[in-house]
């Protein structure tokens, strides 16, 4: 059991090279600490991520209070592919970026269940022009936020569970700008780093009632209170001969900046299912993340501000039959949904509002229900009016659940 253990442990700490990686190319990641990364399953992610249902052979990593239901020891890992057209008024390109999307293990202990692992919080990922008086400026940017948690859960009753996660938050944010003029010899370069770290937490409740013979309603909460984060920041300037072979650095020198310290919002989740357990079931999910009082690390952005944001997430599974001998399909789980988010960004007074649509495929491999779970979106984020830019998107989201029962006393050697 204790080697499991340390694999897991090993396999978790050998991911977190691999959730280094951006994971995005999104322009609207240059703002705040960057693009907040969905954190759930690709179970969830193809039901329009909602998170309301929880079993006993799958990590919730949305609640954590679902850990109490788990029957099995689950190991968990998946990962994305993102297919995206960016269009502004004067013209398009298509970019694309795959990433490692979380490494997770949950263990059943009685009426406790506990849950581990590491998964993105947010991505920063860009590179465009800007145009500026006699020249243009190149904004590049990359690295991101990185989250290890460890959740513990207990079974008040057999209807009602508690759960609460402790989130150590980890990362670096590097952004560039270089400013090129026609009538200079040497373009400026302004480099502007920030190491951030801080803690977290998460709490949920799970409430499940059978309210007929078949039918299970499913209530559900999770809050985030506002987190303070440290980032230790530097800043770099200097001139630069920008040749076709690249950038060359001709005098640099460093600037001193003050390291800072910022809430991080805090965020609320209601969300309510009605399901015939291991048949069908369908679920509404509600967000609210206070994000009005949040800014940037080290630096003031001319025409952004942030609202509250909000998110409406709706999705469902069905099974025809998950106890079937004869027939594969009958106990595949077909999954849809969609969701509407207000990402409480505001660019040049336009809200970067996003929708999608995703559906997806769980389908069983191995023993002891461990599945294999397909899901695709497609949608769009941002807009084209007033000089902005509009992606439409289609991701592909693959992940493997694997059980197995550890604490299981054999009557024979």
């Amino acid at each position: 059991m204790f080697r499991k253990i340390i694999i897991g442990l090993f396999l978790l700490i050998a991911g977190s090279t691999m959730l280094a990686q951006e994971g995005t190319t999104s322009p609207y990641s240059f703002y705040g600490i960057g693009s907040l990364k969905f954190r759930g399953t690709a179970e969830n992610r193809s039901m329009g991520g909602i998170g309301v249902f929880t079993d006993s052979i799958h990590i919730n990593l949305q609640n954590p209070a679902g850990y109490a239901g788990l029957r099995l020891v689950n190991f968990s890992v998946g990962a994305s592919h993102k297919a995206q057209k960016q269009k502004s008024d004067t013209g398009s390109q298509n970019t694309s970026s795959t990433s490692l999307d979380y490494l997770a293990m949950g263990i059943p202990m009685g009426k406790f269940g506990m849950g581990f692992g590491l998964l993105p919080y947010t991505a920063v990922g860009y590179d465009f022009y800007s145009e500026v008086s006699d020249g243009l400026t190149e904004y590049s940017g990359s690295g991101g936020l990185n989250k290890v948690f460890l959740s513990l859960a207990y079974q008040v009753t057999p209807e009602f569970s508690l759960g609460v996660d402790t989130n150590y938050n980890f990362g670096k944010i590097e952004n560039t700008a270089t400013t090129q003029k026609s009538d200079l010899q040497y373009g400026t370069q302004i480099y502007n780093s920030s190491d951030l770290l801080g803690f977290s937490f998460s709490f949920g409740a799970l409430y499940k009632k059978m309210i007929t013979d078949k039918l299970e309603l499913t209530g559900s909460v999770t809050y985030s209170p506002g987190t303070s984060f440290n980032s230790e920041n530097f800043r770099r300037i200097g001139t630069v001969n920008i040749s076709p072979v690249g950038i060359i650095p001709v005098d640099e020198r460093e600037v001193t900046v003050a390291d800072t310290d910022f809430t991080f919002p805090s965020q609320l989740t209601l969300g309510a299912g009605l399901s015939k357990p291991k048949y069908w079931g369908i679920g509404v999910e509600y967000t609210n993340q206070q994000t009005s009082n949040f800014s940037n690390r080290t630096f003031t952005i001319d025409q952004v501000t942030y609202k509250n944001a909000s998110k409406i997430k709706l999705g469902g599974y069905y099974i025809p039959n998950y106890n079937s001998f004869g027939n594969y399909f009958d106990r595949v789980v077909y999954r849809a949904g969609a969701r509407f988010e207000q990402t409480g960004l505001a660019v040049n007074g336009q809200d970067i509002n996003e929708f999608g649509i995703s559906f997806g495929l769980g389908l069983p491999v191995g023993r002891l229900f461990s599945n294999m779970n397909l899901g695709f979106e497609i949608g769009k984020r941002g807009t084209t009016d007033f000089g902005l830019i509009q992606e439409n998107f289609f991701n592909t989201y693959l992940s493997f659940s694997l059980n197995d029962r550890w604490f299981e006393k054999r009557l024979y050697d």
